[in-house]
């Protein structure tokens, strides 16, 4: 079926515009994720210690990733508040407003007493601002996903829509050299006493270069032709549910084991390194930075690729990889190998990429031009919670459980099936006429050609 274009999608901008765009979204996730991943960071490294003290060092390492998966579970506020938003007020507002959130909400991590000094209100209040940062992050990436390609070509979608994507590889790549110099350069008790809340406070420095980038935009022309054809939505929640079910379903799915697996390679493994193979944090850390150096490029080319070739081809060849890595990848680190845990990371990091490049724009493409925002938040913070949220608690439980990596394998291995599943459950593309992707349409395979022009 060739696609149709109405005049909602054809608006573009120029080349100007559309590389403005593309650095804002880029740029502007990259910050927030540099926000969201200094947390991470250090759930797993320091705020056991500072906000969950116990005699287990097994039971502050849960507490601490519990709040970790708070910032996940929180998501869906964001997705359900600003997705709706940016389908009815506008993409360039709502990116406003959720950079400014979750920015305000790590600088005051990085000022907040811990346990030592103010007791027990001290991770209350680290849970409520790891709650606003994931509301943030919740709101933002559909709104990135849609400035960028909805300036650009729609035929290379997953090209321009990849620019979001580039984001939290760049921004955990941020957040780790941070870290990772702060740790060069302090000692082990200047780090854990203050050298940690450095790299939160920086957070004030880097929200504010991004809300210059994004106030010089213009509103997306896809927004702009909404607006003047008077087709915005009222209720675009209730109608993604109503009408869009199997599309939500798919695109929910279809996160559900890049969630995983980069949870497990660049948040579990500083655990598992430092833990299980008595690696310095130093080293871990340098591993999971050179990964994430190198997906700043792979993304990109491999949601060119799906432009080119297939999406969910490209997409299922990987999410199969990725299920099968892990019982290469922990046998191979066992003896504790720095430069095989480097290879380890990079090669699940590249798999990674070549499921995250292509995600964006299938799952946008999953949903009408007038619901994308709704529609492609929903899908991102609900697929959050069952995937990335629980991921590490799951993996550090499973490891103290059976003390074993097998059961971790095992784990990611059946999410890379549920990614399948959605996969299969979705289309290639979807005509960007203002109709709901109907359970009649016939339902092409994952290796078929694609059905759109656009990929």
């Amino acid at each position: 079926m060739k696609r149709t274009s109405t005049s909602i999608d054809k608006p573009r901008g120029g080349r100007p515009a559309v590389r403005r765009a593309f650095f804002a979204s880029l740029t502007g996730t990259a910050l927030e994720w540099y926000d969201f991943a200094i947390y991470s960071a250090a759930a797993a490294l320091v705020f056991g210690d500072l906000f969950f003290p116990s005699g287990d060092p097994t039971t502050g390492t849960l507490l601490a990733f519990s709040t970790y998966a708070v910032g996940y579970v929180s998501r869906p506020l964001g997705g359900f508040v600003f997705g709706r938003l940016g389908d009815v007020i506008g993409r360039k507002k709502v990116l406003i407003a959720t950079l400014v959130l979750i920015g305000a909400a790590t600088l005051l991590i990085g000022l907040l007493p811990t346990y030592a000094t103010i007791g027990v209100t001290a991770p209350i209040v680290l849970v409520l601002l790891r709650f606003a940062q994931g509301v943030g992050v919740g709101g933002e990436w559909g709104g990135a996903v849609l400035l960028s390609s909805e300036f650009g070509d729609p035929r290379k979608r997953g090209f321009y829509a990849s620019a979001a994507q580039i984001g939290p590889p760049a921004g955990n790549l941020l957040a780790n050299g941070v870290l990772a110099a702060l740790g060069v350069l302090l000692t082990e008790d200047q780090f854990l006493s203050w050298g940690w809340r450095v790299a939160f406070l920086l957070s004030g420095v880097l929200v504010g270069f991004g809300l210059w980038i994004r106030a010089k935009l213009e509103e997306t022309p896809v927004f702009k032709a909404m607006e003047a054809e008077q087709t915005r939505p009222e209720a675009p929640i209730k109608e993604v549910f109503a009408t869009h079910p199997r599309a939500l379903a798919a695109a929910i799915l279809s996160r559900v084991a890049p969630d995983v697996l980069y949870a497990l390679f660049t948040v579990f493994v500083l655990t598992y390194a430092t833990g299980e193979l008595g690696m310095s944090r130093g080293s871990a850390l340098a591993a999971v930075l050179i990964g994430s150096s190198l997906q700043v490029a792979l993304i990109p080319l491999a949601g060119a690729l799906s432009d080119r070739v297939n999406r969910r081809l490209v997409y299922g060849v990987s999410a199969a990889a990725a299920g099968i890595w892990p019982f290469l990848f922990f046998p191979m680190i066992g003896g504790g190998s720095w430069p095989l845990l480097v290879v380890g990371v990079v090669v699940a990091l590249a798999l990674h990429s070549l499921m995250y490049g292509p995600q964006a724009a299938f799952i946008a493409e999953q949903f009408t031009p007038r619901l994308r925002y709704t529609g492609s938040s929903l899908a991102y913070t609900l697929a959050g919670v069952i995937g990335g949220a629980v991921a590490p608690l799951l993996f550090t439980a499973l490891l103290d459980a059976y003390d074993s990596w097998i059961p971790l394998a095992l784990y990611v291995a059946v999410t890379a099936a549920v990614t399948v599943t959605g996969l299969l459950l979705g289309r290639d593309g979807i005509d960007d006429e203002d109709t709901p992707m109907a359970a009649e349409h016939p339902q092409p395979a994952v290796g078929s050609p694609a059905t759109t022009t656009a990929g």
